[in-house]
């Protein structure tokens, strides 16, 4: 399927690796001009060294910490000056800590807010007047399957990316008319450094094995397996298409069937 983003200009965050490296990865192969950005500057050279690799395209690394003040702004200003204005926007960021209402002070859950909710609202409004003007953009929220089932022993992300998650519902309305369409993807097990940590917090609480905890997640799902990077980056590039021009306001799980509710 032709997707027709040859030249579109996008911003992926959290992209050195996981779910934000194979969204970018996935836009280059069609043809985006991509710019990625995480806070760790040598896990994002080998990042954009890898994109261009497989798909002979150029990536603008765009170091920076999503979550300290200011610094959306710089990263919007360095993209805007090397590739012009954002045309997709593929905002992710590190899920929070594991743990029950009482295992998190008040300053965790500030930390986590910054990083995990104002960041992406502060990225938004860095790139929506740009779109406005162009009249056609994409915003893309990789959140969790937690916003339709939350997840054992992740309150604080259950609740944040659920808030996201209305945020991307109102400005869907809002920007809809100006050719913005807001979704998000809520992934369920998907192998990652990220599901690799959540099951080693499940092994120490359990006594399971890692690997019997992964078996144990695999089970949960109608497909019996994890998830790969790569197939929700796939359902990224849709989205970012004018193939899928009219989805906007949607919260689509990928997830192999974990999720049991209907709607």
């Amino acid at each position: 399927m032709e997707l027709d983003l040859k030249d579109k200009v996008a911003l992926v965050t959290g992209a050195s690796g996981g779910l934000g490296l194979a969204a970018a990865l996935a836009l280059a192969q069609e043809g985006v001009r991509v710019a990625i950005n995480s806070r760790a500057r040598e896990n994002l050279d080998k990042a954009a060294a890898r994109i261009s690799g497989e798909t002979g395209h150029k990536v603008l690394v765009v170091p920076g910490e999503l979550g300290v003040s200011n610094i959306v702004e710089q990263i919007a200003d360095s993209v805007l000056r090397e590739l012009g204005s954002v045309d997709i926007l593929v905002a992710n960021a590190g899920g929070p800590p594991a743990g029950y209402f009482l295992d998190h002070k008040p300053e965790t859950w500030r930390k986590a807010a910054e990083l995990t909710l104002h960041s992406a609202i502060d990225l938004c409004r860095a790139v929506i007047p740009g779109m406005k003007e162009k009249g056609w953009g994409r915003i893309i929220f990789i959140t969790s399957i937690a916003v339709r089932q939350p997840v054992e022993r992740l309150i604080i992300s259950n609740t944040l990316r659920a808030g996201l998650t209305g945020f991307a519902k109102s400005i869907s309305n809002e920007f809809g008319p100006f050719g913005i369409t807001v979704n998000t993807v809520c992934p369920g097990y998907t192998v990652t450094e990220r599901l690799k940590h959540l099951a080693e917090v499940e092994s120490a609480a359990s006594g399971l094995t890692v690997n019997e905890v992964f078996k144990n997640m695999a089970a949960k799902t109608a497909l019996q397996r994890l998830g790969q990077p790569e197939e929700l980056a796939s359902l990224i590039a849709f989205l970012a298409s004018n193939r899928a021009a009219y989805i906007t306001g949607a919260a689509i799980p990928v997830d192999g069937g974990l999720y049991k509710g209907l709607l």
